[in-house]
């Protein structure tokens, strides 16, 4: 197993993270035993950086994996979890929520604790609560070592909240897709000035750039090196020295195995310039296979009625190019990231469009943005979207009561 570090963190962490976002399941629950035996196969094969948070697996990823390190493997590891930060409405909700977070997790300290799913408005929220307070007073307590924060972003509003604090690491989405949307590769050097650790998350898309189309599957074939597409895609991200860890939702053991050899033998500023025009020419052709040719360059927004138009955009093309959705649902994953859930009541649905035709105006590709929106709201806003909406807004409110209350206990 490779090991890095960073300016700012000095612990040596595995380059590849264990994401318990996709735990194998059984029966709609976390399969435990299952699950068990796979992490400490990987803790025992050198992986140390373990990324969890409050909701994953609908509230049962951080009580499991605090289980599951009994017995002497909390000492091999480090432990990350998130903030729900939408949970928090007053200063005394982080206590709570932290307590139950290190209740479940079965332990005294919370390596790297961030903020989950973070912008800038959420942050000025988290700010006018206190939060720096409560963060300094974490870290001289000793119940956080490092804080940090993930996002899904644009690069200049990540570049903002890089500026705004002296952060110890972040956590982005980053795969040869992701080049140029939300942080990508800008923000990716930026936060690296800084001396930010960074931990990638999405590396394979979902799962979408490993079950690569035929297309695809003939580039890779190309090559004199027999990989799979997978190791291509963690190949790609381990050869940026920038990068500190890079997580995989590991379910399945031969994924592990074969993840835990690539990282092995993964390291920086390695690949020839041959292997990298190759993984261009496979980035090219998914592109081609989607619905909406954007790119992310986000041009588009502002949208003067609020849609969330290059996020619709990445969904509606994961739906068609095979990512997955941590929620196993697509239009509930639409609801949670262009909906009210994180954004502090500023919905940014596809239905929302007035086809003012602004934005097309902007678009460096000249793409029908209206038409595609509406396509969009086709594909996710039918006629059980207000009862799905309802429900998942109503279980978020339950599932916040449920851990404050934990907490308070």
């Amino acid at each position: 197993m490779e090991y890095r570090t960073s300016s700012k963190i000095k612990d040596k962490l595995s380059i590849l993270g264990f994401g318990c976002m996709r735990l194998p399941e059984k029966g709609g629950k976390i399969d435990e035993s299952r699950a068990t035996k796979q992490i400490h196969y990987a803790i025992e094969h050198g992986v140390n950086y373990f990324d969890a948070a409050m909701p994953y697996h609908m509230g049962a990823c951080e009580p499991f994996l605090g289980k599951c390190l009994d017995g002497g493997y909390r000492e091999k590891v480090k432990i990350a979890t998130k903030m729900p930060h939408w949970f928090v409405k007053n200063y005394q909700d982080l206590e709570k929520l932290f307590s139950t977070q290190m209740k479940n997790l079965h332990t005294d300290c919370i390596d790297y604790y961030l903020i989950h799913n973070m912008n800038f408005e959420n942050w000025k929220k988290l700010k006018s609560l206190n939060i720096l307070k409560f963060i300094e007073d974490l870290k001289k307590s000793g119940r956080i070592r490092y804080f940090g924060f993930s996002s899904h972003i644009s690069t200049d509003e990540f570049k903002n909240i890089i500026d705004d604090y002296d952060w110890d690491f972040c956590q982005i989405q980053y795969n040869y897709l992701d080049e140029k949307n939300q942080a990508g590769t800008d923000g990716l050097k930026y936060a690296s000035s800084k001396g930010l650790a960074i931990m990638i998350m999405e590396p394979l898309r979902g799962g979408a750039l490993a079950k690569a189309p035929n297309e695809v599957k003939k580039i890779f074939d190309k090559s004199e090196y027999k990989r799979t597409p997978a190791e291509w895609a963690f190949r790609w991200l381990w050869n940026h020295p920038e990068i500190t860890v890079v997580l995989s939702g590991m379910n399945d053991e031969s994924h592990i195995d074969e993840n835990i050899k690539t990282a092995s033998t993964s390291k920086p500023n390695s690949m020839s310039n041959e292997e990298l025009e190759i993984v261009n020419q496979a980035r090219d052709t998914y592109r081609k296979l989607m619905k909406v040719s954007c790119t992310g360059c986000r041009y588009c927004v502002p949208c003067p009625f609020g849609v969330n138009i290059p996020r619709c955009f990445e969904l509606y093309n994961g739906k068609y190019i095979g990512t997955g959705f941590a929620s196993g649902n697509p239009t509930i994953e639409y609801i949670i990231s262009v909906g009210d859930v994180f954004s502090g009541g500023k919905p940014g649905y596809a239905s929302q469009c007035k086809n003012c035709n602004r934005c097309v105006k902007k678009c460096p590709q000249h793409l029908p943005i209206p038409k595609h929106l509406s396509d969009v709201k086709n594909e996710f806003e039918g006629f059980t979207f207000p009862i799905m909406k309802f429900v998942v807004k109503n279980y978020l409110k339950f599932d916040r009561w449920r851990n404050v209350r934990k907490g308070r206990a």
